[in-house]
């Protein structure tokens, strides 16, 4: 498997080694001012929640695939904020990639570490 992600489409998919599409999400890349970086990257670690205090936002079921930037659930503070899910489809993070909770928990599950992704 290997992902690629587009920005324009702002979509997740995970497609299998004849490049056909396994799964499909929509996500929220990163907004303007934290744009999430273009070009491949592995994944390298994951886990099943995170809290930064700077920011004041955490997530659940992150997968990292390049530096600090991750797939993980929307947003949480406290519990899952409605309004963060409402806008996937379109960029509204701090540059990582937020897939619904039910998606992000697939990734956690489904891509192993060494896993390619791409971010077009």
């Amino acid at each position: 498997l290997h992902i690629e992600v587009s920005l324009s489409e702002q979509t997740v998919s995970v497609l299998d080694a004849q490049d056909r599409a396994v799964e499909t999400f929509k996500c929220s890349s990163g907004k303007e001012g934290s744009e999430t970086p273009t070009g491949t990257f592995t994944v390298s670690q994951r886990g099943e929640s995170f809290f930064n205090d700077k920011v004041g936002e955490g997530a659940y079921y992150w997968v990292r695939f390049y530096k600090t930037y991750l797939f993980h659930s929307v947003s949480r503070n406290g519990e899952l904020e409605p309004d963060e899910a409402a806008k996937l489809g379109e960029p509204a993070s701090h540059g990582c990639i937020r897939t619904s909770m039910e998606n992000s928990k697939w990734i956690y599950d489904n891509i192993p570490e060494g896993t390619k992704v791409t971010i077009k």
